[in-house]
């Protein structure tokens, strides 16, 4: 590759963005193929030439992980991907999945300097998409190569969970030398990445051969074992010298009004749950029950609710409503989500809250009462406050509703210690940089800590919290409880 043309910035400025191809949308909400197909090599050789080669990149300030972005772009350029994917697994031993699901146009890619040059921020380098590229060209070569391991230190830890933060913690414990655990409460690895995530957004093989490397490079896996149940945390700390608490925020909230224990409504745990790790969207192959409505709403504006939106049409729905009580601006969906749900024909209802939902005689679901909203002064969350109109109530119909509207951290863990601090609202209270919890030799991390957050943000808690542990198991200290107001 040492034949192309030398590139100035204003030459790489003036290279437009690459669009990625995807299936068409009256093609793809009838199969769960994943939507958009990849880059070819010279897509992502053109889009790597659009970086200007900072030299302060911010774009790694926005990156949880502190992946060498600039670096792993650079080695695209010239055309070396698998030392691309090598260098991008220095930092994330998940780049398949981060590179699909992560919000980049709000982490990395929002301090691009090249977007910050054009003043649009739709002109960001597409970071995701060339992660992506390198992850899926490395593992078409076939098997990953596995690096030399340390000696072993003869210490042991416990992973409650095996979703992104546990995932991470696991991978960067085992290349220290340590025997690593994996305790998942479900039959198959990857937490909220295979049991929320449809298949047409991340294919579950791509999940699972994640897993697979980190089990090549020595994790032991452990499946359908509760802790809490089986074991408790107490009984963990007898045999492993360190434990991680990944479990996550699986409990989902509802939104407490009347005709919620309807049949046909569901929460978005419940409804994505059986589509996605227990493949109901693949039936008679798969006898997974699932009720397929014909007019389905979904009440709220996450990612989660545009998930579940598309998901809907992919089991036969012939209309599918978004409820949402702020406007598009507000919602904390992707960009990319909410414009891919609109393109497959996802209808949206805005500044629109739920009364009650309303049932007929037999107890299912035939439709919802709804309010019409304003926005007035900002709250919490920065957004503007949705306040009711009044006397502006009107009846829909509807034979199912999904409830999308966030969850809660699994109380399970938590109800099951006694000597674990836990916020009001039930995420364990951790040191925010070590990761350490009020119980001695536990660490926690991810959604268990935030709430529901992304992908990469429960990553950066892995990674820090494996350094902490390394710390803690090198030379035996305890610092001091973490106080109640942090994390």
């Amino acid at each position: 590759m040492s034949d192309k043309p030398v590139l100035t910035v204003k030459d790489r400025l003036k290279i437009p963005v690459q669009p990625m191809p995807e299936q068409p949308p009256q093609e793809r909400i009838h199969n769960v193929r994943e939507v958009p197909l990849g880059y070819t090599p010279e897509q992502a050789m053109r889009e790597a030439d659009r970086c200007i080669r900072c030299k302060k990149p911010t774009c790694i300030d926005g990156c949880p992980v502190n992946i060498d972005i600039p670096g792993f772009i650079s080695l695209i350029s010239e055309g070396k991907f698998l030392e691309a994917a090598a260098l991008i697994k220095k930092r994330n031993l998940l780049p398949a999945v981060c590179g699909r699901v992560c919000p980049q146009e709000e982490q990395c890619q929002l301090h691009c300097m090249v977007a910050k040059s054009l003043k649009d921020p739709s002109k960001a380098v597409q970071i995701g998409k060339l992660e992506r590229f390198v992850a899926d060209y490395e593992r078409a070569q076939g098997e990953l190569p596995v690096p030399e391991l340390p000696p072993k230190t003869g210490k042991k830890v416990a992973v409650v969970g095996s979703g992104p933060a546990g995932l991470t913690v696991a991978g960067d414990l085992i290349l220290l030398g340590h025997d690593v655990t994996i305790f998942e409460a479900l039959h198959k690895p990857g937490g909220v990445l295979i049991y929320g995530i449809p298949e047409f957004r991340l294919p579950k093989a791509i999940v699972q051969q994640e897993v697979q490397y980190l089990q090549k490079l020595g994790v032991e896996v452990k499946y359908n074992y509760i802790i809490g149940k089986i074991r408790s945390v107490e009984e963990l700390l007898d045999q492993y010298d360190a434990v991680f608490i990944g479990t996550g925020a699986g409990l989902p909230n509802f939104l407490g009004i009347p005709g919620e224990n309807l049949l046909g409504v569901f929460s978005a745990n419940e409804f994505l749950t059986r589509a996605n790790l227990m493949k109901a969207y693949d039936f008679p192959h798969s006898d997974t029950p699932i009720y397929r409505p014909k007019n389905l709403a979904v009440v709220g504006g996450g990612n989660v609710a545009m998930d579940s939106a598309r998901t809907g049409l992919r089991l036969g729905a012939e209309s599918v409503t978004i409820v949402y009580r702020r406007t598009e601006k507000e919602m904390p969906a992707r960009i990319e989500e909410v414009h891919h749900a609109k393109e497959e024909g996802v209808k949206f209802d805005l500044l629109r809250n739920p009364v009650r939902i309303v049932g007929d005689e037999k107890g299912w679901v035939k439709g919802m009462e709804v309010i019409k909203m304003e926005l007035g002064e900002p709250d919490a969350s920065g957004r503007r406050r949705p306040v009711p109109v009044p006397g502006s109530e009107y009846f829909t119909e509807f034979d199912a509703v999904v409830v999308a509207i966030g969850n809660s951290p699994n109380p399970l863990i938590p109800r099951e210690t006694p000597d674990l601090r836990t916020q009001r609202w039930g995420g364990v209270i951790v040191d925010e940089q070590t990761m350490r919890t009020s119980k001695k030799g536990v660490f926690a991390g991810g959604d268990i800590v935030l709430g529901a957050a992304t992908v990469i943000l429960a990553m950066g808690h892995g990674r820090q919290a494996a350094r902490s542990i390394q710390e803690y198991l090198t030379t035996g200290v305890w610092d001091q409880a973490p106080q109640a107001g942090t994390q």
